[in-house]
């Protein structure tokens, strides 16, 4: 199933532990497909006064349901050091993996929205998405072009660098690469 994640970090070597993040989740069964560039990002959110993000979004292809995926999200953030329980929200962290789109029907429960809940309402996140598919769409049918078109321009977002690295793929499966 082609779904896409949002990667971000404001602490350490962002773009270090950015890539990190995509070889953690081909040891999952997430195949990142392409990424685009990265982007120097203004916080949002709860806590403005901290340094800025460095933020990239991916393609991927896994076999993962919506659960098991935002699992290995989590699971990719903790090995890298966020601390999942007594962080604060909208705070610093070395790691943000989100889950932002997946397949093509949405998805509910206590745990996860998808379409996530902002992506229709953050430039950070429509840019580099964009960047991926400009014809991309939620699976409502709300096109991510318009969404970003009617956004405000107060939300900081500069192209930062190339694309991450994305690992090879060999016989339509994602590269394994040790945790």
């Amino acid at each position: 199933m082609i779904g896409y994640l949002g990667l971000g970090s404001n602490v350490g070597d962002r773009r270090a532990n950015l890539q990190r993040a995509i070889e953690l989740l081909a040891a999952r069964g997430v195949a990142v497909l392409a990424s685009s560039s990265t982007y120097d990002t203004d916080p949002v959110g709860e806590v403005l006064d901290q340094p800025d993000f460095l933020n990239a979004c991916v393609r991927i292809d896994t076999e993962l349901g919506p659960e098991d995926l935002l699992d290995a999200c989590k699971d990719v953030e903790r090995e890298l050091g966020r601390d999942l329980e007594g962080g604060v929200r909208h705070g610093p962290r070395p790691i943000d993996v989100d889950l932002l789109l997946l397949g093509d029907e949405p998805y509910r429960s206590a745990r996860l929205s998808l379409p996530h809940e902002q992506v229709l309402r953050r430039r950070f996140v429509l840019v580099p998405l964009l960047e991926l598919d400009l014809g991309l769409a939620t699976p409502g049918g709300a096109r991510l072009a318009d969404a970003l078109a009617r956004l405000p321009l107060d939300e900081g977002v500069r192209r930062a660098g190339a694309p991450l690295r994305v690992p090879q793929r060999h016989h339509g499966r994602p590269e394994r690469t040790r945790p």
